[in-house]
């Protein structure tokens, strides 16, 4: 299998049925994160370790999936040139993934100033409810503003360029939406389990053939509720897809240094990589 999933320019990519831009790659401090001790982690000279917070898009048989709103996600918008979004799901209400949810506001102009439809768990909606009570409407109540039909995500979501199905994943005191996304035309299929602490048997149940795997991988020490790159590396490993990509790292992962160090087919994003195929 061909994978455009390295392009040898940075953020350029050729344009394929299924395509997916990672917006943001880092944890929910960014990187580097508000006086940054110096001298200690990932090296700044290297734009690879410049992270806004963890968000994807997806482009699906022509259908524009926005994955998460991070704080940044405006900036996040316009530098990549996104000028599409047909369905927002939210894996969870934690702030770094919610945030920028007001900025969809734009996406509903673009879309004939019709409600977007959004996607959660019970309790990414409950969070969606209590931060963004004014945007829960039909249409925006005045032009420029954003409204949210809001969905409790199915296990299986149909969407017009294929099928989205969704499982829990443990994440602290929350379970987060682990995604699996396949495209109708073709069957191409990809896995995005992001702020996990570990992935299940349903989890690998439901993403065995994917061509491509995103994991969580926040640092290499412990945490209570993510994966080190170590136990990220082995998961990847074990679900054996032809190319597996972290996410959601920390500045303690130096992105040259740990790529170096990973088994062939597995790889850190980066913010604006695009991978095709």
């Amino acid at each position: 299998m061909a994978l455009a999933g390295l392009p040898a320019a940075e953020g350029h990519a050729i344009s394929f049925t299924m395509e997916i831009i990672f917006l943001g790659t880092g944890t929910s401090q960014g990187v580097p994160m508000i006086a940054q001790p110096e001298g200690e982690g990932c090296d700044m000279s290297n734009p690879k370790n410049w992270r806004t917070r963890t968000s994807i898009h997806v482009e699906m048989g022509g259908h524009h999936i926005q994955v998460d709103a991070a704080p940044e996600f405006r900036m996040q918008c316009i530098q990549h040139g996104l000028d599409q979004i047909d369905t927002f799901i939210l894996t969870h209400g934690h702030a770094d993934h919610i945030l920028g949810m007001d900025d969809l506001r734009r996406f509903c102009d673009l879309n004939g100033g019709e409600a977007l439809p959004v996607y959660s768990s019970e309790e990414g909606l409950a969070r969606i409810q209590q931060i963004f009570p004014y945007a829960i409407l039909d249409k925006p109540l005045v032009k420029g503003y954003p409204a949210f039909k809001l969905e409790r995500m199915p296990k299986t979501l149909e969407l017009p360029g294929g099928t989205v199905e969704s499982v829990a994943l443990p994440h602290g005191a929350i379970e987060v939406l682990g995604l699996v996304f396949t495209e109708a035309e073709t069957g191409k299929q990809f896995t995005y389990y992001t702020d996990c602490k570990a992935v299940g048997e349903e989890a690998r149940l439901i993403a065995e053939g994917s061509d491509v795997v995103i994991l969580d991988g926040l640092r290499p020490n412990p945490h209570p509720s993510h994966m080190t790159i170590g136990e990220a590396t082995q998961t990847a490993q074990e679900m054996d897809a032809p190319i597996s990509f972290l996410t959601h790292m920390t500045y303690m992962v130096d992105h040259d240094e740990t790529e170096a160090s990973l088994p062939e087919n597995i790889h850190l994003a980066y913010d604006g990589l695009r991978v095709s195929w």
